[in-house]
């Protein structure tokens, strides 16, 4: 999962086995990458996310 495609990636962090978090120049998250997704969840075609505000 991708969020502003023109940012540059500074820094990844896995944040728990298998979920990758990647980082612009401020800290803010621009990316996800869940490894192995579809035998990690029970439904790989369906996606909830949370934003926080």
């Amino acid at each position: 999962m991708y969020g502003d495609n023109d940012a540059e990636i500074v820094e990844s962090d896995e944040e728990k086995p298998g979920v990758v978090l990647d980082y612009d120049a401020k800290g803010n998250i621009v990316s996800m990458e869940i490894l192995d997704a579809s035998q990690r969840i029970t439904q790989p075609t369906r996606m909830e996310y949370e934003l926080a505000a």
